[in-house]
């Protein structure tokens, strides 16, 4: 084993899931280091694709993964995420097929747990598979704070708490395309425009080719909460 797998590792033990949760003991550590394979991927390419059988499950290391769905040729970004994020492994779990594609929006490391390998060992490992159980709910439990969050809110207030959410992961800079957030609200991509339109004019964000910049996370603040005073 080589130093900068000893360290990925170490990442993964004081990172995945909620390490208060059973700490990891010397012999869980030795079944990670069996069981999750360090993998790169440069921008563009491909963790897994949509259709595919998921036979392995990938937790984030480094990087941001855009997840999206094809329909009628179209690409649909349906969420980002970043570093400590599971995918895939409810569709492994289940032994079925990918129901999305994750492509890296940047330089991305990762660990692949294959199926066969990861499942006896989560059998045998408590403190694993509690870590697992945690880390799962734990992005369930912010999806679904998510959607409460921004039921009856207007579009404006919406794109407001997502830019304000996504600018704090990133440091203020905001990598979706506009087309990405309208998919990820559900509204339409002219609702959207109007919405990072009325932002801009007021001073809370800036603009640029596939990005945007927050200049003001007060002001999203406020319009977020359905104030535009």
């Amino acid at each position: 084993m080589d130093a900068a797998q000893d360290q990925h590792l170490a990442w993964l033990a004081r990172s995945f899931g909620r390490p208060d949760y059973l700490p990891l003991t010397t012999t869980d550590l030795e079944t990670l280091r069996a069981v999750a394979e360090p993998v790169s991927r440069y921008t563009g390419s491909h963790l897994f694709k949509e259709g595919e059988t998921a036979g392995a499950a990938f937790l984030i290391e480094h990087g941001h993964v855009d997840l999206y769905r094809t329909h009628n040729g179209r690409k649909r970004v349906v969420a980002r995420v970043g570093p400590g994020s599971v995918i895939g492994d409810i569709a492994m779990f289940g032994e079925g097929t990918y129901i999305s594609s994750a492509r890296a929006v940047e330089q991305v490391k990762a660990f692949r747990f294959d199926r066969d390998t990861l499942i006896p060992e989560l059998a045998q490992h408590p403190a694993l598979c509690l870590r697992w159980l945690v880390a799962g709910l734990r992005q369930l439990q912010d999806a679904q704070r998510r959607i409460v969050h921004l039921m009856h809110k207007t579009v404006l207030a919406q794109v407001a708490d997502l830019l304000l959410e996504e600018s704090g992961r990133n440091t203020r800079n905001v990598k979706l395309s506009q087309s990405a957030i309208a998919t990820l609200l559900g509204s339409s991509r002219q609702t959207v425009n109007e919405a990072i339109g009325s932002l801009r004019e007021m001073g809370a964000i800036e603009t640029a080719y596939r990005s945007i910049s927050v200049v003001d996370q007060a002001i999203l603040a406020r319009v977020a909460a359905g104030d535009r005073g």
